[in-house]
């Protein structure tokens, strides 16, 4: 029965997309959110002030619900001061800040990347003011201090040219195309663990999964969400963060009544449950896995984590591999207890470890990039 109205949901949701869309292709270019999309392309229009010129690339790192949470203050001609912004944090998955910390230890290592394209050597003192530590939450402190100086001896850092392509790729992987071992060689060189060991794989797609759910399935979490959906174009051009839903069958549906916040929020509803089998298959097609492990679990080992992480991301990239964090089991609310430590006995992380952060690999066809808020709104000037 179930199976039965699934299918009906489906089909009427196909034709109240081809009624709405009418033009077809002309819908979905039209439909497509290029403003929220901008500062991808913003890279490639000259700046004179070289912090800009990092900054704006520093902007596309991956971050926790796409959050964005930068600010940036330029001090005199050659200094920024990095904080938080505290009203994009994440408390209920991510309740001491570790990861919204982790995504600011990628857009620094983002902008340092940049920075070598220019001649510049970034000087990052992280935590200029002290750091508050767990289970203390992030405060108005900065985050970092960056100099950008001059140095002849700056090298092109070669990941730069994959900035700008750099994806978290959240759709099915091709289950026919493994993952070599030359190819996690070549992810374990930046830092970080990885493996394709077909009984891992299993063990790890059926926990992701099961920590998925209870994410989903514990209201609160699942609310954390919900609430930050950008459903169609209008929402993601309004608010170019959180958990873009776009393209022309979500904007049929939306326009249509069949999806919205409170029904994607419903478990009991259509639109949540063909979220779940969207997810279902996204997690039971990883063809291997790539984890971040720090001796210690500090604001700095935080920071260093993501710094592996983009490497890592950027790597894959440049190999054609595809990359999404899944790292739900890694989450800190009570629920997730027992995947907390599940996860770690799987990758036999060592006691007083922190295992950072997850993400699965595999192939698939290359996906557009997330939103993003425009480098002018995160930046002022003193």
């Amino acid at each position: 029965m179930l199976v039965n109205s699934r299918r009906r949901f489906l089909y009427a949701a196909g034709g109240v997309a081809l009624a709405l869309t009418g033009g077809g292709a002309v819908f979905a270019v039209t439909r497509t959110p290029s403003r929220a999309l901008q500062p991808w392309r913003d890279t490639e229009s000259p700046v004179t002030d070289p912090r800009l010129d990092a900054l704006r690339y520093a902007i596309l790192a991956p971050n926790p619900h796409n959050r964005q949470p930068w600010q940036i203050e330029l001090v005199g001609s050659d200094v920024a001061i990095i904080r938080c912004d505290l009203d994009r944090r994440l408390p209920e998955t991510d309740p001491f800040d570790r990861q919204i910390t982790i995504g600011f230890g990628c857009f620094l290592e983002l902008a340092r990347i940049a920075a070598t394209s220019r001649g510049l050597r970034m000087v990052v003192t992280a935590f200029p003011e002290g750091a508050p530590e767990a289970p203390e939450r992030l405060d108005h402190r900065p985050i970092a201090k960056v100099s950008f100086v001059r140095d002849s001896a700056a090298a092109l850092d070669p990941l730069f040219k994959s900035i700008v392509s750099r994806r978290s790729s959240k759709v099915p992987y091709h289950t026919s195309r493994p993952v070599s071992t030359q190819t996690l060689d070549v992810l374990r060189h930046g830092g970080v663990d990885a493996s394709a060991e077909v009984d891992l794989v299993a063990k790890l797609r059926g926990l992701t999964w099961d920590a998925w759910m209870i994410e989903a399935l514990t209201s609160r979490t699942f609310k954390e969400s919900v609430d930050l959906m950008r459903i169609g174009k209008s929402e993601i051009e309004a608010n170019p963060d959180g958990i873009a839903l776009g393209g022309p069958l979500i904007e049929a549906l939306a326009l249509s009544g069949q999806i919205s916040r409170s029904s994607l929020a419903d478990p009991s509803s259509s639109a949540f449950k063909a979220g779940i089998d969207k997810y279902r298959l996204n997690l039971a097609t990883a063809m291997g896995y790539t984890w971040v492990v720090t001796a210690g679990n500090s604001r700095r080992d935080q920071l260093e984590a993501g710094r592996r992480y983009v490497r890592m991301n950027l790597a894959a990239n440049a190999a054609g591999l595809s990359v999404h964090p899944v790292s739900q089991a890694l989450q800190e609310f009570p629920e997730m207890r027992q995947h907390f430590y599940a996860v770690r006995s799987q990758l036999a992380v060592a006691n007083g470890s922190t295992l950072q952060m997850l993400a699965r690999l595999g192939y698939a066809e290359t996906q557009p990039p997330a939103p993003r808020w425009p480098l002018d709104s995160k930046v002022f000037k003193t």
